[in-house]
Order: C-alpha cells, then structure tokens, then sequence
C-alpha cells in the first residue's frame, strides 16, 4: 500500500476567491442586521425597566396640595438616587485606586521599575499657547523663527612667493604697509 502525501501549498482551497468574497460579504450583512437588532433590544428593553420602576405620571385631576406631594415625593426619590451615585462613584475610585497599586507592587516584584520624570518649567505662553490653534501652527515651523546668520567672507590675502614679499616688506616701507592692513 502506497501512501501519498500532499503539502499544503499545493492543495487547492475549497472555495474559489470570488465564493470566498461573496460569502465575506453576506456574513458581514448579516453581523450588521443583527448589530441593529441588538441595539434596537438594548433600547427597548431599556425602555420596558424605566417604565417598570418609574411608571408614567398621571397629573390629570390632581388638586394642588396633591401635585405638591408628588413634587415632594420626586425630589426625595432624586435625592436618594444622588446618594446612591455619589456612593457608587467613590466605590469605583477606590477600586481604581486599589488596582493601581496592585499593578505597581507587581511590577516592582517583577523588578521593572519607571524611571522618575524630570519636572519640566513652562513658562504661561507655552501654557497658553497650547490651548490656541495658531500657536502650534507657529511651533509647527520652528525654523522660520531662527535668526539667520550670514557668514562674512575672510579677506584672503594672495599667496605669492614669499621672497617677493619679504624684499617688499623689508625696512620702515613695509612696516607702515603692515600697519596700515592693520587699521
């Protein structure tokens, strides 16, 4: 008995690239449809809980003593829920709190540590120029803020032979001459 063995390069996919493409497609429909049919759930069964806990309020045929108890009533329940906020927000600070400093005593156990930032000075235009648009548009190209500065020329003096120039310099003639490229 005699085994073939093919490799994977060579086998042919199942599914031509025109299939494969149609078939992407339609699956994709098909997540988008159930992407809003699940939104559409979430709104509705959103709906359906507020109006069981809170049902709609029947003003009609009420006296003004009886509105002003409702009223009553309303804020209390809004106080209350402010309450419950408030205590549910300092909850999740701590355990944010808590979590950040699990997270630093495990990496201080693993032995990679931060290094300290430098505190950097800024002066109050860095700090109010970052809030404007064109201050970074300014910042943006820094070199058009540079100084330029021109380069002057050195005056070269001509080499010549030498010789010439001692014979020329020679006595109180070319000491003035000296004297006077000086000034």
């Amino acid at each position: 008995m005699y085994k073939v063995y093919i490799s994977l390069s060579q086998r042919k996919p199942k599914y031509s690239a025109t299939r494969r493409l149609h078939l992407k497609s339609k699956l994709l429909k098909k997540a988008a449809s159930m992407l809003v049919a699940e939104s559409e759930e979430k709104k509705h069964e959103k709906e359906r809980a507020v109006n069981e806990c809170f049902p709609p309020l029947k003003l009609s045929g009420l006296s003004v003593q009886e509105l002003q108890d409702l009223c009553r009533e309303l804020h209390h329940k809004i106080d209350v829920v402010d309450e419950t906020r408030y205590d549910m927000e300092l909850k999740v600070a701590r355990n944010e709190k808590e979590i950040h400093t699990l997270t630093q005593k495990i990496s201080d156990l693993k032995g990679v540590k931060r290094p300290n930032l430098k505190r950097v000075k800024k002066t109050t235009e860095d700090m109010l120029g970052a809030c404007t648009d064109t201050s970074k548009l300014m910042k943006a190209d820094f070199k058009a803020n540079l100084k330029t500065v021109k380069k002057e020329e050195e005056k070269r003096e001509e080499v010549t032979d030498w010789r010439k120039n001692v014979e020329a310099m020679s006595g109180m003639e070319g000491r003035k001459k000296l004297f006077d490229a000086g000034q």
